[in-house]
């Protein structure tokens, strides 16, 4: 199983793309024994379409086009499902149980996502009520993947 964290944006050099770094190198240590045997980053360039909607679908384009055959796809958006991280955990070691050969999670450019993203999302995550910069969602979702990782390991990185 794979994991791909595709985005529409580019994350400068500095502390947030290091910490970035750190969560998704943890979670590449620890999928391993777990059978995921790739953890990337996939950064797409932004629309520069005038119009937030055709950002929207330009992107969404992209995001689809860099879906391979039989990906699980995962957005992160607002309106998404609130999970704990137990119950993030169990999702995606179901879908490793039931051979899924790969994971994306998407977050979209700074206008959301397109219909068509949101329309093939197998699950929408939300990372809580609250709007977080694309950074930091990034940092966010990396956490939690090795988070996860950590629950199905037994390790006691998650004490909740």
């Amino acid at each position: 199983m794979r994991f791909t964290l595709s985005c529409i944006g580019r994350m400068k050099a500095g502390a947030d793309k290091d910490l970035l770094d750190r969560y998704i190198d943890r979670a590449r240590k620890t999928g391993r024994a777990l059978g995921v045997s790739e953890i990337t980053l996939n950064e797409m360039a932004e629309s520069r379409a005038q119009r937030a909607s055709e950002r929207k679908n330009e992107e969404a384009a992209a995001l689809l086009n860099s879906l391979s055959n039989g990906a699980k796809l995962v957005t992160l958006d607002e309106n998404g499902r609130h999970l704990t991280s137990k119950d993030f955990s169990r999702k995606l070691e179901n879908w490793r149980n039931d051979s899924v050969p790969e994971i994306v999670f998407a977050i979209g450019g700074a206008d959301g996502h397109g219909q068509d993203v949101l329309s093939r999302a197998d699950l929408k995550l939300a990372l809580g009520a609250m709007t977080w910069p694309h950074q930091i969602a990034r940092i966010l979702l990396a956490e939690q993947i090795y988070r996860a990782m950590t629950i199905q390991s037994g390790h006691p990185y998650h004490r909740a």
